[in-house]
């Protein structure tokens, strides 16, 4: 069986790579400034603070420490697939 080209790994790691950043982006600055009054007024509070202001606030960090793991579990996934794993 022939191995995979390194263009197709390469490939592979900048569609993640900017899937993630999509979402990040989404996070970042979709839920924490152009839909944070929406969110505010349709969602339900996260303790005494609007779920918008949550976001802005705190949500942002946590699922950009998420997408970290995320992003370094598949990394490690892709690489064995690719053969470029390290073990």
């Amino acid at each position: 069986m022939e191995s995979p080209s390194p263009r197709s790994y390469r490939a592979a790691c900048l569609r993640l790579t900017l899937s993630l950043l999509a979402i990040w982006a989404f996070v970042s600055l979709g839920c924490s400034i152009l839909f944070r009054s929406w969110m505010d007024t349709n969602m339900p509070s996260v303790g005494n603070a609007p779920f918008g202001f949550w976001m802005a606030q705190q949500g942002s960090i946590i699922c950009f420490v998420i997408l970290l793991i995320v992003y370094a579990v598949l990394m490690r996934r892709l690489d064995s697939q690719y053969g470029y794993s390290e073990e």
